[in-house]
């Protein structure tokens, strides 16, 4: 590698690497707002909601990564030409490709590692945080019932505890149970314990009293005890997770797929979802050629190539448009499928081509050539 292309990678690397965090950032932020509630009304630990919030980040990776790597080329390449020091190197012999060879390093870098993302990291992730989302939200071996508040467990389970010991004894327990909504009974005693069985967990009760409407005539039911065990396990189970999202399908799982067990819908989203891991980390290398290809064979103009970023980013645009709207086609009908490789590998056509100094003069509406100042 010479001294230049490692002059330029080393620009590239690390603005990307900035641009990057800068907008995972933001993307986390925005993400973790929608975890307030569970901090609020499930207790959820700062390491627990660190955690979950960090489970979402690689798969907005896919998409951050690319933007970041075509903005910081725009970005260094624009400089480069705005301080003259492309204008050396071009005649130190370097031609477009030579110049451009930095960049397609770090696209062909980056492009490798979303595949892995996209074949096995995304997978992973996904499963894991929709996992510990449904863990957090139904299962009581997960959640600590908090004292002074109503702990929402699973579907139909209501429990209020007045005070919880040290010792993890509960005092002033009321429970609504209404898993079956024809039969809905309240509890109350005067304290009890969560303790867990190998059928699941369970609250054991002394000194309270049950109470039940009888159905048709109205009247009140109650029973005096001293010792009551309600059984969780049915409030876990009605909070069973329903239909897994393709995301966190393995890439075995979605090679053999099983049209006649499946929903049509859910079908068909696995399929695109299997040729989306990959066709989508082709957008890395896709961007990068269409921003090399505006840029470098623009003429010099010491004030910047506004024209060629205005034509770059509208490539960019229409990029990213087409793969949204050929995924949604592809999952109305599986018929489209073949154009979501069509989208991810016109844009490295389009950059090669750009880069042999063909170029689409009316995107650029046929302006005259910028003089070199």
């Amino acid at each position: 590698m010479s001294g230049i292309t490692r002059y330029i990678l080393k620009q590239l690397a690390w603005g990307m690497v900035m641009v990057a965090v800068a907008l995972t950032a933001i993307m986390w932020l925005t993400q973790s707002l929608r975890f307030i509630k569970m901090i609020v009304s499930k207790g959820l630990s700062v390491g627990d909601f660190v955690w979950l919030t960090i489970l979402l980040m690689p798969s907005f990776l896919v998409f951050i990564v690319p933007l970041s790597l075509f903005t910081i080329i725009l970005y260094v390449y624009n400089r480069l030409t705005q301080d003259r020091e492309l204008v050396v190197m071009r005649s130190a012999g370097l031609s477009h490709w030579g110049l451009a060879r930095p960049a397609l390093i770090l696209a062909a870098t980056v492009t490798i590692a979303g595949y892995i993302l996209s074949l096995w990291v995304i997978p992973w992730t996904v499963r894991d945080f929709h996992k510990m989302q449904w863990s957090i939200a139904n299962d009581i071996s997960d959640v600590l019932l908090r004292q002074g508040v109503f702990n929402r467990i699973g579907s139909g389970l209501t429990i209020y505890v007045r005070e919880r010991t040290p010792s993890g004894e509960l005092l002033g327990l009321l429970i609504h149970d209404k898993r079956h909504p024809k039969h809905p009974i309240t509890l109350m005693a005067e304290k009890g314990a969560l303790v867990y069985t190998s059928k699941g967990p369970r609250v054991l009760m002394i000194n309270g009293n049950r109470q039940e409407l009888q159905q048709g005539t109205g009247k009140l039911s109650l029973l005096y005890f001293k010792r009551y065990t309600l059984d969780f396990a049915s409030a876990a189970r009605a909070g069973t997770r329903g239909n897994r999202d393709a995301r966190e399908m393995s890439l075995t799982e979605l090679f053999h797929l099983d049209q006649a067990k499946m929903a049509p819908g859910n079908y068909r989203r696995a399929v695109v979802e299997l040729n989306q891991r990959f066709s989508s980390p082709l957008d890395n290398m896709g961007l990068a050629l269409l921003a090399l290809g505006a840029l470098l064979p623009a003429v010099f103009d010491r004030r910047g190539n506004k024209r060629a970023m205005l034509l770059a980013i509208g490539l960019m645009m229409l990029t990213e448009a087409a793969t949204l709207g050929v995924s949604n086609l592809a999952t109305a009908n599986l018929s489209f499928v073949p154009l979501m490789y069509v989208a991810a590998i016109l844009p490295i056509v389009v950059g090669i081509v750009m880069m042999n100094g063909i170029r689409p003069r009316r995107w650029l509406g046929r302006l005259p050539p910028l003089k070199a100042a």
